[in-house]
């Protein structure tokens, strides 16, 4: 309990670094586009994007399936079991940039996705790794400059994603 407790600190103290939106308006604005990038919409237009152009025995394509099936379980298990308040809910007069649409914070789903995404893509798109990897941190920036998420929530999330992509390509290519 007390390992928890000097974590829960040491994420306060971070957020409090990290959260800086009111100071800085235009990163706020910045932040909803980019975390917008990241609810979900893009994921179904690239997979509707790669069944037109493959079919839907593209190992790409079942890749993202697949990650998703494994991700998606496995992020509402721990968020409802963990039921981690997000920022608002936990400090006192704290309000967050925009309003979260559920109650948890931990893990994040908008960072597990957009890294389980980047791996994917990245394994058949080599070219643009950085590029992805950019964008999947911007995510979890974003979510934390919107004030909805601490940074182990986006640590947690990153490494959730990274986990399923790992384990959907290894299922797909063997």
């Amino acid at each position: 309990m007390k390992l928890l407790n000097e974590i829960h600190q040491y994420d306060i103290i971070m957020f409090n670094r990290l959260f800086n939106a009111r100071l800085h308006p235009v990163l706020a604005n910045v932040s909803r586009y980019v975390s917008k990038t990241g609810d979900g919409y893009l994921y179904l237009l690239l997979a509707v994007w790669v069944y037109w152009q493959e079919n839907y025995t593209s190992p790409f394509l079942q890749a993202i399936l697949l990650g998703f099936a494994i991700e998606r379980p496995i992020y509402f298990v721990m968020k409802n079991g963990c039921k981690r308040n997000r920022p608002e809910s936990a400090l006192d007069d704290f309000r967050s940039v925009i309003k979260p649409s559920d109650q948890f914070s931990f893990p994040s789903g908008h960072a597990s996705a957009a890294f389980m995404i980047a791996v994917i893509c990245s394994f058949f798109y080599p070219s643009i790794f950085m590029l992805l990897l950019c964008w999947a941190s911007l995510i979890g920036f974003s979510r934390v400059a919107l004030g909805v998420h601490f940074p182990t929530d986006i640590v947690a999330g990153m490494s959730l994603g990274i986990s399923a992509a790992l384990i959907s390509l290894g299922v797909v290519l063997q």
